[in-house]
Order: structure tokens, then sequence, then C-alpha cells
């Protein structure tokens, strides 16, 4: 599925799809163009726009999915996938406009810190028990 077949996603939707919303999307974009467009350029020419190469490296950092099956989908090798994610990661991490914040940055005074509570409950598994007639097969001397 490329860009094209998501621009007729509302807002929230495309958010959903991509895990970014529309507009730092587009930025994503505007910065990754001037690397990645190799329109005109000598050498090999990209089967993928900008916009699509964006989408492989958030389906592969989102989704966890292995570089085979987004290859798979998207028409392309594994090792193509995994040049594409590399490529756009060194941008992205350059330009430095999309970091998440840091750890100490979090624990700053006016950051809200939220718990979670999961509630679970023990289930006691049967297991074989160890005992030597069990475990072992056969003795040697009963094999001819």
């Amino acid at each position: 599925m490329g860009y094209q077949d998501l621009k007729h996603l509302s807002n929230g939707e495309f958010k959903r799809w991509c895990g970014v919303s529309r507009h730092t999307f587009n930025e994503m974009v505007e910065e990754l163009r001037p690397s990645l467009d190799r329109q005109g350029r000598r050498g090999g020419q990209a089967k993928l726009s900008v916009e699509d190469q964006l989408l492989v490296a958030l389906a592969y950092w989102r989704e966890y999915r292995t570089q085979f099956h987004i290859g798979v989908d998207w028409g392309l090798h594994e090792t193509t996938v995994g040049r594409i994610v590399r490529k756009v990661e060194d941008v992205l991490v350059k330009c430095g406009k999309f970091r998440l914040p840091s750890q100490r940055q979090l624990y700053q005074p006016g950051w809200e810190q939220t718990a979670m509570m999961v509630d679970v409950g023990e289930v006691e598994i049967e297991r074989p028990q160890k005992n030597r007639a069990v475990t072992t097969v056969a003795n040697r001397s009963a094999i001819p």
C-alpha cells in the first residue's frame, strides 16, 4: 500500500496506519527529500518515492515485522528494505528534529509519571515427574 493509497484516509486513520500524524509525516518527507530523491541524478534510480520509502521505514519501526515480510508487501528484496530503513534512520537522526525526550529530561520536575498496574494470575503447570524409570529408555545391556 503506497502513499497514494493513504491520501484518502482521515488524519486519525492515517496516524493509526503509520504511527505519526500527517503533519509530522510531511515534515519528515521534506527532511528526507534532498538526500533520498534520486530523480535526474546519475546512478540507479529508486523504485519507490520518498514518501513510500518513509512508509517502509515506519512500518518496520512500528510493526516489528521482518524485512522479508515488508519486502514481500512492497515488492522489494529484504536487503533493499534494510538499506531504505538505514538511510531514512540516518537522515532523521542527523537532522535532530524528530527525537524522543531523553531519560534525563523525563525525570525533570514538571514531567508527570504514570504507573500501570497489571492484574495477573498464576496457573500451575503440570509437569512430568522426574524419576529414573520414566527418563531412562532402556538399559545398555538390553540393546542387542
